[in-house]
């Protein structure tokens, strides 16, 4: 392979990861501390992407903003739905077993894909990339690799590090840990368990929203695309260890390396190579890579 060919796919690789991780860290913190199986989580990345859609003409127009004001507003409007369904939905499961946790949230799929239908349509939709990030970058004599696929990667690190600031370092973050190792012992410390639960929440939410509204300009938004994502991510979850956000970092990349470049060597079996990933590291390490924390 040309080495400007394999560092191209190498970005792609890293640049798919790294959006799965956005996503997969918000499923990993809900299922591994909530204990919630939330089979509704990818509808949150298509609420991002249409959220996008809808409010970038708006925050041009109104607020001035750009594309950046708007992932701001869709990460803000996210964190504050995933607030209210916590209170309103998610808060009576706990003590519930997972299949109606399953059927819960599989019927709020049904509702958010009915709600968008109404609202937008069933067409697919574009998000105009901003002047300042059409550009490419030159590889070689020939080859460019987009500017806005480098600005996704960098929200994504910058992101990941502020996930792993919070969680390790605030004492937020020492919350949230201990609440995961044993809620009952928060709860007899004082803290209001239940409140804590709804920021958990609104933070996974909102960060499936931060990539549905991020991948928008390079994936388009169409019905539908949250499901696709939400398979991948439980594998991410699985393979990195339920309820690590340090395991959910490197499995994605992993995903992402094996998904990028299976394509490339191996077109014919590229759908299967990540489930096969999958089973090989579950066959050795039944808990994941990493344990919870």
């Amino acid at each position: 392979m040309d080495p400007i060919i394999f560092l191209i796919q190498c970005l792609n690789a890293v640049q798919y990861g790294l959006l799965l991780f956005l996503v997969a860290s918000g499923l990993t913190l809900i299922f591994g501390i909530m204990g919630i199986i939330n089979l509704a989580h990818g509808s949150f990345y298509m609420i991002g992407a249409y959220m996008a859609f809808a409010l970038q003409p708006v925050v041009a127009r109104g607020l001035g903003g750009g594309l950046l004001a708007t992932i701001l507003l869709c990460v803000v409007l996210a964190a504050l739905l995933g607030y209210f369904l916590e209170w309103a939905f998610f808060s009576f499961l706990y003590r519930r077993d997972h299949l109606q946790q399953v059927l819960m949230t599989y019927g709020l799929i049904l509702v958010f894909e009915e709600l968008r239908s109404l609202a937008v349509g069933n067409d697919v939709h574009g998000v105009p990339v901003p002047a300042w990030l059409k550009g490419s970058i030159a590889l070689g004599d020939v080859m460019t690799y987009p500017v806005y696929r480098l600005f996704i990667s960098g929200v994504c690190l910058a992101v990941a590090g502020l996930l792993y600031w919070v969680l390790s370092r605030t004492r937020l973050g020492m919350t949230i840990r201990a609440g995961a190792s044993n809620r009952e012992m928060i709860a007899s410390l004082g803290i209001d368990i239940n409140r804590l639960y709804r920021i958990v929440f609104a933070m996974g939410v909102a960060l499936a929203a931060l990539a549905g509204s991020v991948a928008a300009p390079v994936s388009s938004v169409y019905p539908g695309m949250g499901n696709s994502i939400l398979i991948i991510c439980f594998v991410v979850v699985i393979i990195g260890g339920i309820g690590s956000i340090r395991g959910a970092f490197l499995a994605a990349m992993l995903v992402g390396l094996v998904d990028t470049f299976g394509q490339i060597f191996f077109a014919g079996a590229a759908g299967v190579l990540v489930y096969v990933l999958m089973a090989g590291i579950l066959l050795f390490r039944p808990e994941g890579l990493f344990r919870q924390g």
